[in-house]
């Protein structure tokens, strides 16, 4: 069971601006008990959509705060993130997975106002399928029938 939570946890922090990796996490539990490999699956998942809901909640609030000195982006980056997500709106969420662009993706996904359903479905798809990727590819090379 703390094994699940440090799934969770870990999965969850990556999906934030934290420098976490949680695909190392998946592996070492998948090499340890490969027949869980579906619970495995669906608590790296939960914890990496939650995480992202997070950061789509902190776009939505990000967006009053704007104006405050201290706020980390300028408001030519904040635009220039606004005018790429536009560019490319939704379908962007499907790169939600990809290291370093994808957190911000659900932040600026926030401050766009993404329907937080559409927002749900596509990051759900991405971040799934990113682990389904990690499970085949670990469990065909460390457990090869």
């Amino acid at each position: 069971m703390l094994s699940l939570w440090a799934l969770f946890l870990s999965a969850f922090g990556a999906a934030t601006l934290l420098p976490l990796q949680s695909e190392a996490v998946l592996v070492g539990l998948l090499i340890r008990e490969p027949s869980a490999w579906s619970t495995l699956l669906l608590v790296a998942t939960l914890g990496n959509v939650l995480g992202s809901i997070v950061n789509w909640l902190l776009g939505r609030a990000i967006e009053h705060l704007r104006d405050h000195r201290w706020f980390p982006f300028s408001a030519s980056q904040l635009e220039h993130a606004q005018r790429r997500y536009q560019r490319w709106g939704q379908w962007s969420l499907l790169l939600s997975w990809m290291p370093v662009i994808g957190d911000p993706l659900t932040l600026i996904a926030g401050i766009m106002r993404e329907p937080f359903w559409r927002f749900v479905l596509l990051v759900t798809l991405a971040k799934c399928g990113r682990y389904i990727v990690v499970v085949v590819i670990t469990l065909g090379w460390f457990h090869r029938g």
